[in-house]
């Protein structure tokens, strides 16, 4: 599987009319795959599309949640466009969710995540980034129990919120849900995730520890 270089939008080309989920497929409006730099450092994950995405197609856009969102990335310098935007201008970053499509009544269960994960361990494969971000408590949970040695349970969206947490190949990076963010959060988020941009943080990738 290779990249269209020149497209940020489901670069790698996965199945935009995937039926894994028969539930699912009666309330989507379509499928969001990734979407960024394909030769980012830092991905960011999300857990599911929000209203505004199963519209646009385009993780973390269409709405309230991803205005917010977006308007962080801006601060860290990895978003030119404007917050609002359908197709934000990604440098350095790359978005994209543990499962692909939308319920509007519930979360994903375990199974769709499980049903989903071959899509997202082949973004993370074929970008190889840095930092992995995970966003929101579940894809915290998620994404620690395939790259850390940690229990998930020990881990606290809040309690580690703009921490770094050195795993197996990435470090993470947790992020409170943008919806849920106080301004000392959002503050803190950015400082901290500036200051590891300014490191020399290539230089950390593989140790294995916590």
């Amino acid at each position: 599987m290779d990249a269209h270089q020149q497209d940020t939008s489901n670069p790698f080309g996965m199945d935009e009319d995937c039926e894994n989920c028969p539930a699912l497929c009666e309330t989507r409006a379509q499928i969001v795959h990734g979407y960024g730099d394909v030769g980012a450092d830092f991905v960011f994950v999300g857990e599911r599309p929000g209203p505004g995405a199963d519209e646009t197609g385009v993780p973390f856009t269409g709405d309230e949640r991803a205005e917010a969102f977006l308007s962080i990335l801006r601060r860290l310098g990895l978003c030119g466009s404007p917050a609002d935007s359908d197709e934000p201008e990604l440098a350095n970053a790359f978005l994209t969710l543990l499962t692909r499509c939308r319920d509007p009544e519930r979360p994903p269960t375990d199974e769709e995540v499980i049903t989903c994960e071959p899509y997202l361990n082949a973004e993370i494969r074929m970008i190889n980034p840095e930092i992995l971000v995970p966003v929101g408590e579940r894809a915290l949970r998620e994404l620690a129990t395939e790259y850390t040695t940690t229990p998930a349970d020990e881990f606290d969206v809040v309690d580690d919120h703009a921490t770094t947490v050195r795993g197996r190949g990435f470090e993470l990076v947790p992020m409170v849900d943008p919806a849920d963010q106080t301004e000392e959060q959002t503050q803190t988020f950015v400082e901290r995730f500036s200051e590891l941009m300014a490191s020399d943080y290539r230089q950390t990738k593989g140790r294995r520890s916590r």
